[in-house]
């Protein structure tokens, strides 16, 4: 049996590394664009794994998190590990990442992020006369770059199906058992509802609102947890929802408002479309805070409704989830293996795909006439009928969670219409790296 099955798991974000001794536990990293890095001196019993984003701030004005590229962070990270034992030491370096997360367009090729990024450490490694013992970058395939403390192995796993998953028998709903889920959904609760509409119409006034969220103790506490979460770091600690509002302001307390008014609908399980425990949640929280960051720099759109509609845009797969089970390992191999659309399969297999089932539901519970939009079209924005502007952001942000934050849930987007987006949301295709640069931030804490 492996041995490292049964150890303690420990995640390290994009931006961060982990310095430790040796223990009974491992060190994971999940990797997609971004490159992992373990260097381990087993003769000291020191080592360490580093997640990093990207390959170079574009300006010494714009650094944030040194840690988040290979030209700043990977030096402070070896000048931490050798601090740590006392002298230089004599590490070895195990790198992997740096894919290029299909489907690939022409301008994934241009900006090729991930083998930027690896070359960068290569180079930084090289000048340290530090040793490559393995090295797996680039491709077009999600990874995992593990390091066990107990006994200094580094080893690089493809994010897979899992074992215990692969054998299940395959059972495709009917149309009319795919109606009937979908009729089946209990309705949205009346407090989000009415806060999207708040939203849309750009009226806030928490006053009764304040008063009716405090006695929904599901919600009160739901929305005190998202405050505290790595989605939504917070200087000061939220315990109460009066505190919440005077840390968030109004305009944030209602997002978390409805985004823990959401998180039900989400299935918190690691099956169907999540690849981990609350994936498809997780993933739904992220694409509504890229959102709200684009549509920062768009200027066009409102930030609140961006990111409500990046919220929003997966709720299709909340009818599909309870059939997709059964279905995962033939979807896993068509949209992951073979870099088939997985609206495409889904439409084979099931009849309807997650844009149509979510159109539905969002026409069901009486959602407004954009945030329909944005759910139908999101994978294709070009057909958007009420607001194209919008579809195209959600599509771009859904688009680059896809390409740095792997692992959550299983979707690959289609590039088809990235060119087009990159013109709709205003942002040139030259000054992409230093828009995913602006992003890095969130995209740190929604790896945690």
């Amino acid at each position: 049996m492996n041995t490292a099955l049964l150890l303690k798991r420990t995640p390290v974000p994009s931006g961060n590394f982990i310095i430790s001794c040796k223990k009974k536990e491992v060190l994971d990293a999940y990797l997609g664009t971004c490159v992992g890095i373990t260097l381990v001196d087993e003769k000291r019993d020191t080592g360490g794994l580093m997640h990093i984003l990207l390959p170079e701030p574009s300006g010494l004005s714009t650094i944030g998190r040194v840690e988040n590229y290979a030209k700043t962070g990977l030096p402070v990270f070896i000048k931490a590990l050798r601090d740590r034992i006392g002298e230089r030491g004599n590490f070895s370096a195990t790198i992997a990442g740096g894919a290029l997360v299909g489907p690939v367009s022409e301008l994934d090729l241009s900006l090729d992020i991930g083998g930027r990024t690896a070359e960068i450490v290569e180079k930084i490694l090289k000048s340290e006369r530090i040793p490559v013992v393995k090295s797996e970058t680039g491709g077009h395939f999600c990874c995992c770059l593990s390091l066990n403390l107990s006994n200094w192995e580094s080893f690089i796993k493809p994010i897979s199906v899992p074992e215990e998953r692969k054998n299940f028998p395959l059972e495709f709903p009917t149309m009319s058992q795919m109606e009937a889920a979908i009729a089946k959904i209990k309705p949205i609760p009346q407090i989000a509802l009415k806060l999207m509409r708040m939203i849309q119409d750009d009226s806030y006034s928490m006053g009764d609102m304040g008063i009716e969220i405090k006695k929904d103790q599901i919600i009160s506490a739901k929305v005190i947890r998202l405050c505290n979460s790595a989605y939504f770091r917070q200087n000061a600690n939220v315990d109460s929802i009066e505190r919440a509002l005077v840390v968030l302001g109004e305009k944030r307390l209602l997002q978390l408002i409805v985004s823990a008014s959401m998180e039900g609908f989400f299935s918190s399980s690691s099956g169907g479309y999540s690849l981990c425990k609350g994936g498809l949640f997780k993933h739904a929280v992220g694409t509504a805070l890229i959102s709200e960051k684009l549509a920062s720099v768009n200027r066009k759109i409102s930030t609140d409704i961006a990111y409500t509609a990046g919220l929003l845009h997966d709720i299709g797969k909340i009818a599909l989830d309870q059939f997709m089970d059964n279905a995962y390992p033939l979807f896993y191999r068509r949209t992951q293996e073979r870099d088939e659309a997985l609206v495409s399969v889904e439409k084979e297999l099931f009849g309807m795909d997650h844009t149509t089932a979510g159109g539905k539901l969002a026409e069901m519970w009486g959602l407004p006439e954009r945030l329909v939009d944005v759910i139908k079209y999101h994978h294709h924005p070009e057909k958007s009928e009420h607001d194209p502007d919008l579809s195209y952001l959600v599509y771009l942000a859904d688009l680059l969670m896809s390409r740095f934050i792997v692992g959550q849930e299983l979707e690959r987007l289609s590039t088809d219409s990235f060119h087009n987006c990159l013109e709709r949301v205003g942002i040139e295709p030259d000054q992409l790296s230093k828009t995913i640069e602006g992003l890095s931030e969130i995209i740190t804490n929604l790896s945690v």
